[in-house]
C-alpha cells in the first residue's frame, strides 16, 4: 500500500481532530477517518504511537 498522505498530513490531522474534541478512538476513527487510519499504520507501527507523535 501507497501512502495517499505525508507523515506531516496524518499528525497535523490528528491535532486537527484534537483540537476539534473528536473522538480518536482507534474503533471510531477506522469508521469515521479510514484513509487518516490506513496512513497513519504506513508511517507509524500502532495508532497508538501516531497519536503520541500528533501531540507532541
Amino acid at each position: 500500500m501507497d501512502a495517499s498522505m505525508s507523515a506531516q498530513d496524518v499528525l497535523s490531522q490528528i491535532q486537527q481532530l484534537r483540537t476539534a474534541g473528536h473522538n480518536l478512538n482507534k474503533k471510531k476513527l477506522k469508521t469515521t477517518h479510514p484513509e487518516l487510519m490506513q496512513n497513519a499504520l504506513f508511517y507509524f507501527p500502532s495508532w497508538e504511537h501516531a497519536l503520541n507523535a500528533g501531540s507532541n
